[in-house]
């Protein structure tokens, strides 16, 4: 039986897990850097020690009610085939060991586009954790501009 490990977390208390070999590190604060037309889960961009890293806002990416500004969030920075984001999310839980064989699959695309990076459901004793795709999170914000033309 095969097993991954996931970095769980909370946005808009809904329970969320990606593989924790894509974290490159968390960072609780960090001063951002608006991006003018971006698109509107982008929440800005942060610089990480020289390395320009765009901020996802989960809350915006999901459609999820904005979050009370005077509290804290944390971003989740990854690293991905050389690819770097940050996942803004509302809170940090644990690292978990799942079973590969736990994970119900989807059976076909999710209809709604906000939904497109939720790529399985794992049933824990007491809640549902929703398994993401960081790379299909990356590519749904990706914009198709025609060669040449001016957008």
């Amino acid at each position: 039986m095969s097993s991954r490990q996931y970095c769980t977390f909370l946005v808009n208390d809904c329970h969320f897990a990606i593989e924790a070999a894509d974290v490159a590190e968390v960072l609780r604060a960090g001063t951002l850097t608006r991006v003018p037309l971006a698109s509107h889960s982008i929440l800005g961009l942060l610089n990480l020690r020289g390395r320009i890293v765009p901020v996802i806002d989960l809350r915006r990416r999901f459609q999820f009610p904005e979050a009370d500004p005077n509290r804290s969030r944390t971003n989740v920075v990854l690293s991905m085939q050389g690819e770097w984001c940050s996942l803004l999310v509302d809170e940090l839980l644990d690292v978990v060991d799942i079973d590969d064989d736990r994970i119900e699959h989807p059976t076909a695309e999710s209809p709604e586009p906000h939904l497109d990076a939720v790529v399985g459901i794992y049933a824990d004793e007491s809640k549902l954790v929703h398994m993401l795709e960081p790379q299909r999170i990356l590519q749904s914000l990706v914009i198709h501009r025609p060669r040449g033309g001016i957008v």
